[in-house]
């Protein structure tokens, strides 16, 4: 989970979000900060444009205290060569929105579904609107005026492809749509040794889930990320057999024998979206003569990495192992988002807008 949502806010703050990006920019849209008057939690990538989005924001909470109200919501325009002097170059518009008490509902609706897919949808101007709404369009969070007089007869629908976008409805009114997204990748990690363990505390800051499993129950630490679930089985197979279509797999765990059955029953099926397996070039020569002798097709033993992690990182601490191969994985998850969204848009079935339904 982002630090921005993970954060519970015990004093004013505004959120603060990157809606458009023209050019280059130092993060993508829908990047989000927290911004208080004496601090901040998160980032929208650093430097001049975010010192600016802070004093924007400070500015908001000292109106907002001053006068009991304040404005709720603006979007400001930075050209971030010739105005801030960074290299990037481009232009960066930027939400800035007042964590009323329908924003705070939406985010705390926000932390218990950040397995399911969800948009934000929260007025720019005029009477405050902060809505959350699920996958199909219903309102499950947040509060505001959405009859069809507040909306007009025909408001645009949120644009999925676009990701994070400003909108207007029929009387020109500006809307922020911002899709806050389940993490699409999703890991079966095999031990929980020191080197499993390093990987899962790093994992643990980056959009994915992971499913850490292990016989041994006290091999597990105390506290784990929220995005981890430990699975303490002796019937590691059996998890594997039950995992979603296009999951990833990485297994090392304390036994040869172990990291044999559970590679065969990877292999086994055709859906996986990767396999790394942790060993040296001399192990993935034998797992290979091992798993050919028991009938495996060729093209899915190929398919296995091992050694494990990007090339030219040899350092073996547990440490350096878990960014090596954090790395790699990530170089593999965003290579799959990639082919899902142009698979997606070329598809005219799951192209289909979201559009504001009634509330359940």
């Amino acid at each position: 989970m982002n630090e921005w949502l993970a954060t519970v806010m015990a004093e004013p703050a505004v959120l603060v979000t990157v809606a458009i990006v023209e050019g280059s920019g130092p993060r993508e849209p829908g990047a989000r900060m927290l911004v208080t008057a004496g601090g901040q939690v998160d980032t929208i990538g650093g430097g001049h444009l975010e010192m600016c989005a802070v004093d924007v924001g400070r500015s908001m909470l000292k109106n907002a205290a001053a006068t009991g109200e304040g404005v709720h919501a603006r979007l400001e325009r930075y050209a971030l060569g010739p105005t801030l002097g960074q290299c990037c170059g481009g232009v960066v518009h930027l939400a800035f929105e007042l964590i009323d008490t329908a924003l705070a509902d939406v985010m705390a609706s926000l932390r218990k579904r950040w397995r399911e897919d969800s948009w934000r949808l929260s007025a720019i101007d005029g009477t405050p609107v902060s809505l959350l709404l699920d996958a199909d369009g219903a309102v499950v969070a947040g509060a505001g005026d959405v009859s069809a007089a507040a909306f007009g007869p025909a408001f645009p629908a949120i644009d999925r492809q676009r990701g994070t976008h400003i909108l207007r409805d029929t009387a020109g009114r500006r809307w922020l749509a911002d899709p806050c997204l389940a993490p699409r990748a999703h890991l079966l990690l095999f031990g929980a040794g020191h080197v499993g363990a390093a990987i899962v505390r790093m994992l643990g800051e980056l959009p994915c889930t992971v499913s850490w499993i292990d016989e041994r129950e006290d091999m597990f630490p105390s506290t784990i990320p929220a995005n981890v679930t430990v699975e303490a089985t002796d019937a590691p197979e059996a998890l594997v057999a039950a995992a979603p279509a296009g999951a990833s797999y990485l297994v090392m765990t304390h036994s040869h024998a172990l990291d044999q059955r559970l590679s065969e029953a990877i292999l086994a099926r055709a859906d996986v979206g990767w396999f790394g397996l942790i060993g040296s070039k001399t192990k993935r020569v034998q797992f290979e003569r091992r798993m050919a002798a028991r009938g495996l097709p060729e093209e899915r033993i190929a398919a296995m990495v091992c050694p494990i992690g990007i090339a030219g990182i040899t350092n073996k601490l547990p440490a350096a192992i878990a960014a090596s191969v954090c790395a790699q994985l990530l170089m593999v998850w965003e290579a799959q988002q990639i082919a899902v969204l142009e698979n997606a848009a070329a598809a005219v079935t799951t192209n289909a807008p979201v559009r504001l339904v009634a509330s359940r």
